[in-house]
C-alpha cells in the first residue's frame, strides 16, 4: 500500500494519536478501493444470480469484496491490475433449489460455470448463447427441456456436461458448429433421435459419454472422424448395432464402453489397432463368432467385459498375455472346450459362468477367484443342478421354501401367520463370486464398480436406524451388484411357488437435496423370464426409504429356481456418489403352499367320543376301588 504523498508533510507536525487516526483512514480507503475493483454492474449481477439460484449466503455488502465469496473466482489483471472481472462460478454439492440464471449474461468475462450436484430445475436459458463460456457443467440436477439451438453459438466452449438430468428431445444441429469442443457428457437423460450429422465436424473431441438415453438409429459411422478420442461411452444409449468398422481408426482410445445394443447379430468389431485400451466393455452387443486372438496383445488392458453375447469357441491361448487385466467377464456366452492352464494365475477376477466349457468336477463352482457356476455343458437333467454343485449338495429334493435376508443377518419375521426365519446373507461377495449357503440356496455375483477405485462393496446398510414399515429389519440391509446378481434355490419339490421380492431404496434420500436425485434401474428375471423390465424401486414404492413387495407365481419343474437381477446400463452411475448403482434386493422368500406339511384335524364327534371314553374309564376305576374297600376305608376305621 502506498501512503498518500499529500499527507507526508503533515506527519512531522502531528502527534502519535493523530498519526494513528490518519493511518486508519488511509487503510479503510485502501480496502474500500479494493472492494470496488469489481464493476458495480457485476456486483449487482451476482446478487441477482444468487437470488435466482436460491443461494442465500452470499453477502455483497459495501465493505466486502465479492471476489472473496465462496464459489466466485475473479481475475484482476485488467486495466493495469486495477479492475477485476468474474471469470468462474463454481457452486457444487449445495442443493440449490432455484433455476438456471439468465443473469449470467451480465458477467461478460465469465468462462466457467459449474453447478454440479444441486437441486436446480427449469431449462437452459437461450440468452447463454451470446456468452464466451469455456465450460458448462450442470451434472446432477433436475433440469429439463431441450438444449437450445443458441448454445451452438458458444464457439469458445470446450466442455459441455449435462449428465444425470431430465433433458429431452433431439440434440440441435448447431452443436456441430463448436469445432473446438473437447468433451460432451450427456449420460442419463432422455435425449432422442439420431446424433446430428454436424457432429462429424467435431474432430477435436477427446471424451464423449452419452449412455442411458433414447437415441435411435445405428451408431453413426462418422465417429471415425473423432480421431482424438480417448474415451467413448455408449451404454444403453438406444442405438442399434452393429459397431461400425470405422472405430478401428480411433487409436487413442483408452476407454471404450458399449452395451445393450439393439438390432441383429454381427461378428467381433475390428479393434486390433487400439493398442492403448485400458477398459474395454462390449456387453450385450449381439456379437457372435469366436474371440479374436489379437485381444491377447492388448497388454495395457485392465478390464475386459464381453459378457452376455453369443461368442463361441475356445478362449485363445494368446489371452495369457493379458497380464495387467484385473477383471475379465465372459459370462453368458457359448464358449466351449477345456479351460486353458494359464487361467488360474493370470487374472485376479474371472467370471466364466453360463457357458459350455468342459470342466473337471473337482473344480467346483468357484476356483480361487474364477466363477464357474453354470459354465459347463454337463448338467443333471433330472434335477437341473449344474455339474459343479453335484458333489457339494447335501440335500434331497424335499424342500418347499427358502427365505433370504439379502446382505444382512438372520431375521425372524413376525408378519402373517406365525414366524418365518430369513437366513443370513453376509458373505462379502465380489466381482466374480459364487457363494453356497448352508441351507438350500446360493448366489452368483458378477461385475465391479469401475468408478469406485478398489473399495467396492456388494452389500449395504441403511443410514436410518429404522424404516417405517412392517418387518423393517428386512430392509435395513441389501445386496447390490454392478452388473448381475443371481440367487438360486436348490433341492426344491416341484410345483407352484409364491415368490416375494422385497425392495427398499436405502441409499438415495427422500428429501429436496442432490442426494435424492439418483436413479436406480434394473431388470428382474425369474426362471429365465423377464418379469420386471426397467424396474425402479423409488417409483414402485412411492419414494426412497419405503418398502415394496413384488409377488410372482413361479413354476418349478427341475427342483431348482433362479432369480436374476441384471443392470442393463440404465440409471445414474455417479450420482450422488460413485459405486452405488445397479440392482438392489433386500429380501427374498419362496414358498410352495401345496407342499407345506399340514397338521391333521380332529372332528368334533371324535373329540366328544375321546372325552366320553376317558370319563367312563375314570368312573370304572373309582367304582372298582370302592367295591374293594380301598376307597373311604380310613373314614370307616375312624368311625
Amino acid at each position: 500500500m502506498e501512503v498518500n504523498r499529500g499527507l507526508l508533510p503533515l506527519l512531522h507536525r502531528l502527534n502519535l494519536p493523530a498519526l494513528i487516526l490518519l493511518l486508519i483512514i488511509e487503510i479503510g480507503y485502501f480496502d474500500f478501493a479494493v472492494s470496488q475493483r469489481l464493476p458495480n454492474g457485476e456486483v449487482e449481477a451476482l446478487k441477482e444470480i444468487a437470488k435466482t439460484l436460491g443461494k442465500k449466503d452470499w453477502n455483497f455488502a459495501a465493505t466486502s469484496d465479492p471476489c472473496t465469496a465462496v464459489g466466485v473466482n475473479c481475475t484482476c489483471t485488467f486495466s493495469g491490475n486495477t479492475v477485476c472481472h468474474v471469470v468462474k462460478i463454481e457452486l457444487q454439492k449445495q442443493s440449490l433449489p432455484g433455476v438456471l440464471p439468465p443473469e449470467l449474461v451480465k458477467l461478460p468475462y465469465l468462462e466457467v460455470l459449474d453447478l454440479t450436484l444441486n437441486y436446480l430445475s427449469g431449462t437452459i436459458p437461450k440468452s447463454w448463447g451470446s456468452m464466451k463460456l469455456i465450460k458448462i457443467c450442470l451434472i446432477g440436477n433436475r433440469l429439463s427441456g431441450s438444449v437450445p439451438d443458441e448454445i451452438g453459438n458458444i464457439t469458445t466452449l470446450k466442455d459441455f456436461w449435462l449428465d444425470y438430468n431430465h433433458f429431452s428431445g433431439p440434440l440441435p444441429q448447431t452443436l456441430g458448429n463448436i469445432i473446438g469442443i473437447n468433451r460432451i457428457w450427456l449420460t442419463s437423460n432422455n435425449f432422442t433421435g439420431e446424433l446430428p450429422q454436424t457432429f462429424s465436424k467435431l474432430t477435436n473431441l477427446t471424451d464423449v459419454r452419452i449412455s442411458d438415453n433414447q437415441f435411435s438409429g445405428k451408431i453413426p459411422s462418422f465417429i471415425k472422424n473423432w480421431t482424438n478420442l480417448t474415451k467413448l461411452e455408449l451404454q444403453a444409449s438406444g442405438f442399434e448395432g452393429p459397431i461400425p468398422s470405422g472405430i478401428s481408426v480411433l487409436e487413442k482410445l483408452s476407454t471404450l464402453k458399449i452395451s445393450d445394443l439393439k438390432g441383429t447379430e454381427d461378428s467381433f468389431p475390428p479393434l486390433n489397432n487400439l493398442k492403448s485400451l485400458l477398459y474395454l466393455i462390449l456387453r450385450s452387443c449381439n456379437i457372435n463368432g469366436t474371440l479374436p486372438d489379437y485381444l491377447g496383445s492388448m497388454t495395457t488392458l485392465k478390464s475386459l467385459d464381453l459378457s452376455f453375447n453369443k461368442l463361441s469357441g475356445e478362449i485363445p491361448n494368446t489371452f495369457s498375455g493379458l497380464t495387467n487385466v484385473i477383471f475379465m467377464y465372459l459370462t453368458g456366452n457359448l464358449l466351449t472346450g477345456p479351460l486353458p492352464s494359464w487361467i488360474l494365475g493370470k487374472v485376479n477376477n474371472i467370471d466364466l459362468s453360463y457357458n459350455k466349457f468342459t470342466l473337471e468336477n473337482s473344480w467346483g463352482c468357484q476356483k480361487k477367484t474364477i466363477n464357474l457356476f453354470g459354465s459347463s455343458s454337463m448338467r443333471n437333467n433330472s434335477t437341473g443342478v449344474p455339474s459343479c454343485l453335484r458333489s457339494s449338495l447335501r440335500c434331497q429334493p424335499d424342500r418347499y421354501s427358502f427365505n433370504i435376508n439379502c446382505g444382512g443377518r438372520e431375521v425372524i419375521s413376525k408378519n402373517g401367520n406365525g414366524n418365518m426365519k430369513y437366513d443370513d446373507d453376509q458373505d462379502p461377495a465380489g466381482a466374480s463370486k459364487f457363494y453356497q449357503s448352508s441351507s438350500n440356496w446360493a448366489f452368483s455375483s458378477t461385475g465391479d464398480f469401475m468408478d469406485n477405485g478398489d473399495g467396492d462393496s456388494y452389500k449395504i446398510s441403511s443410514a436410518n436406524s429404522s424404516l417405517s414399515t412392517t418387518d423393517s429389519e428386512l430392509y435395513m440391509t441389501a445386496r447390490i451388484s454392478p452388473l448381475s446378481l443371481t440367487y438360486y434355490g436348490f433341492c426344491l419339490i416341484n410345483g407352484n411357488y409364491t415368490v416375494k421380492l422385497h425392495f427398499a431404496e436405502i441409499i438415495f434420500s427422500n428429501d429436496e437435496s442432490y442426494n435424492s436425485l439418483g436413479k436406480r434401474v434394473f431388470d428382474v428375471y425369474i426362471q429365465g423370464k423377464l418379469e420386471l423390465p426397467d424396474f425402479d424401486i423409488v417409483e414402485a414404492a412411492g419414494g426412497a426409504g419405503k418398502a415394496v413387495i413384488k409377488t410372482f407365481n413361479v413354476s418349478v419343474t427341475s427342483n431348482t429356481m433362479e432369480i436374476r437381477f441384471y443392470w442393463a446400463g440404465k440409471g445414474t452411475q455417479r450420482t450422488p456418489e460413485n459405486g452405488i448403482y445397479g440392482p438392489l434386493i433386500s429380501a427374498i422368500s419362496a414358498l410352495n403352499p401345496d407342499a407345506v406339511p399340514r397338521e391333521k384335524k380332529i372332528s368334533v364327534g371324535v373329540v366328544v367320543g375321546i372325552v366320553a371314553s376317558i370319563l367312563f374309564l375314570l368312573f370304572s376305576i373309582l367304582a372298582a376301588l370302592w367295591w374293594k374297600g380301598c376307597l373311604w376305608r380310613k373314614i370307616e376305621i375312624d368311625e
